[in-house]
C-alpha cells in the first residue's frame, strides 16, 4: 500500500477557516473603563460573598441561552433596574450563555451558529457575544456564562464576572485545567446523574496549579501555567430523576465538601433536575433555599434561575421570522413578571435573615 499524506492527515476534515485572533477582535471591540470597573467590582463582590465577608446571596438569572441580541438588551435593562432595588440582600448577575452543550445534536448557541441556520459563522458569533457583553457591562450589570469551548475565554473572559462549568464537562480534565486559570470565580455543577463525586474531584483539581495547552491573544499555541482558582465552588442542579436542593441534600453536600477539605460554598441551580425541568417550580426551589438561609444556613451563597421576557420555550423554525420575541429556544424559562415578583419576595425575606441582620452597615457594592 502506498500511503500518502492525504490518506493520513485530516481524513474527515472538509475545510478549515482562519479566525481573527483574540487580540484582533479586542482591537475592534475594546474593553472600556466603565466595563472594566463593572467586572472588577462585581468579581470582588462575588469573592466577598464566597469569603463570607458579604452576607448577601448572588443570583445568576437570565435566559437559558442568548439567541436574540435585541431581547437580551431589553432583559439586561430590566434586570439592571431590579438589581438596584434588591442590592441590600441580593447581587444579581445576568445569565449570558452563548454556548450550549448538546447530548446528541442541536443548536449549539449564538457563538457557533449566530444565524440559527447551520451556517456556523463563528467569527460573527464571537463579535455578537462580545458586543453584548460590553453593552451589559456599560450598564453596570455583571454577566455570568458557561465556559464550554476552551479557546473562547481568550476572546471574552475579561468581560465575565462568574463562570459555570456544566454537568457534562465537570469531569473533563480540559475544563478543570482551563478553570484553574480563569480570573473569575467558577461554579462546578454536579453530574447529570445527580452525584457529587465528579464535582468534588473537580473542585480539588481546579484549586491546584496546572499546565496545559492553549492559545495566546495573538493566536499562537502556548503552554499555560496556572496557580489554581481559589474561588471554585459547588453548584447543585439535581439529576438522575431527583432534586438536591432540600435541607438534607444541602447537609450531605456540606459534609462531602468538608471531608474533601473544601469550603462549604454552595450555589443552587433552581432549574434542570431541581425543578424537574418545569420552570413553574423554579420559584418553589428558590423560596425553599431562602427559607433555609432564614433558618440559619450559612453554606448557600447563590442561586441560578432560567428566566426570559416571556414564559416557556419554542422550537427553532425554518422561517426565523416566525420566532416569538422574548421566548427561549432552549430550556423553558419563567417570564419577567414572575422573575421580578420572585426576586422582590426573596429580597424582603432575606432582609430578616440572621446573617443579614448581623451584618454591619456598609455601602452596597455591585
Amino acid at each position: 500500500m502506498n500511503e500518502t499524506k492525504d490518506s493520513l492527515y485530516n481524513v474527515n476534515v472538509i475545510s478549515s477557516d482562519l479566525l481573527a485572533t483574540p487580540e484582533q477582535v479586542k482591537q475592534q471591540l475594546p474593553l472600556t473603563p466603565t466595563v472594566a470597573r463593572t467586572v472588577f467590582q462585581s468579581r470582588e463582590a462575588v469573592r466577598a460573598i464566597l469569603d463570607r465577608n458579604d452576607p448577601r446571596l448572588f443570583v445568576v438569572v437570565g435566559p437559558c441561552s442568548i439567541h436574540d441580541i435585541v431581547a437580551a438588551r431589553e432583559y439586561a435593562s430590566r434586570l439592571k433596574d431590579l438589581a438596584g432595588r434588591v442590592a441590600g440582600s441580593l447581587m444579581l448577575i445576568m445569565r449570558v450563555y452563548f454556548e450550549k452543550p448538546r447530548t446528541t445534536v442541536g443548536w449549539k448557541g449564538l457563538i457557533n451558529d449566530p444565524d440559527m441556520d447551520d451556517s456556523f459563522h463563528i467569527e460573527k458569533g464571537i463579535h455578537l457575544a462580545r458586543e453584548l457583553l460590553l453593552h451589559i457591562g456599560e450598564l453596570g450589570l455583571p454577566a455570568g456564562t458557561e465556559a464550554l469551548d476552551p479557546i473562547m475565554p481568550q476572546y471574552l473572559s475579561e468581560l465575565i464576572t462568574w463562570t459555570a462549568i456544566g454537568a457534562r464537562t465537570t469531569e473533563s480534565q480540559t475544563h478543570r485545567e482551563m478553570a484553574s486559570g480563569l480570573s473569575s470565580p467558577v461554579g462546578f455543577k454536579n453530574g447529570t446523574d445527580g452525584s457529587l463525586g465528579a464535582s468534588i474531584n473537580a473542585l480539588q483539581s481546579v484549586r491546584r496549579p496546572h499546565h496545559f495547552l492553549g492559545i495566546t491573544q495573538q493566536g499562537q499555541s502556548a503552554v499555560f501555567r496556572t496557580r489554581g482558582n481559589a474561588y471554585a465552588h459547588l453548584v447543585l442542579r439535581g439529576g438522575g430523576g431527583r432534586s438536591n436542593f432540600d435541607a438534607v441534600s444541602i447537609a450531605v453536600a456540606e459534609r462531602e465538601l468538608r471531608s474533601a477539605d473544601l469550603p462549604t460554598n454552595i450555589v443552587v441551580d433552581c432549574s434542570h433536575g431541581n425543578s424537574n425541568k418545569d420552570p413553574n417550580l423554579q420559584p418553589v426551589v428558590a423560596e425553599n433555599c431562602v427559607h433555609q438561609v432564614l433558618e440559619g444556613n450559612q453554606s448557600i451563597v447563590g442561586l441560578m434561575l432560567e428566566s426570559h421576557l416571556k414564559a416557556g420555550n419554542q422550537s427553532i423554525p425554518k422561517d426565523l421570522s416566525q420566532l416569538e420575541y422574548g421566548v427561549s429556544v432552549t430550556d423553558p424559562c419563567i417570564d419577567w413578571d414572575t422573575t421580578e415578583r420572585l426576586i422582590l419576595k426573596l429580597h424582603e425575606t432575606l432582609l430578616t435573615a440572621p446573617r443579614l441582620r448581623r451584618a454591619p452597615s456598609r455601602a452596597v457594592g455591585a
